[in-house]
């Protein structure tokens, strides 16, 4: 359910973005979507990479 979650916060984040661009509101736009980018890298950094089998022939 934490992956339909962040889903969720990351659409919720692009629709508050594009209704600042409507607006014409250019720089909170920026802001919006930095943190976003922000937050993305953040989890990517501290996630660890789980080690597959390899299966042989």
């Amino acid at each position: 359910m934490k992956s339909l979650r962040d889903l969720f916060n990351r659409f919720f984040d692009y629709m508050v973005a594009i209704s600042f661009a409507e607006a014409g509101e250019f720089d909170t736009v920026r802001e919006v979507l930095r943190e976003t980018n922000r937050d993305r890298q953040t989890k990517r950094v501290s996630s660890r990479q789980v080690k597959r089998p390899q299966m042989r022939a």
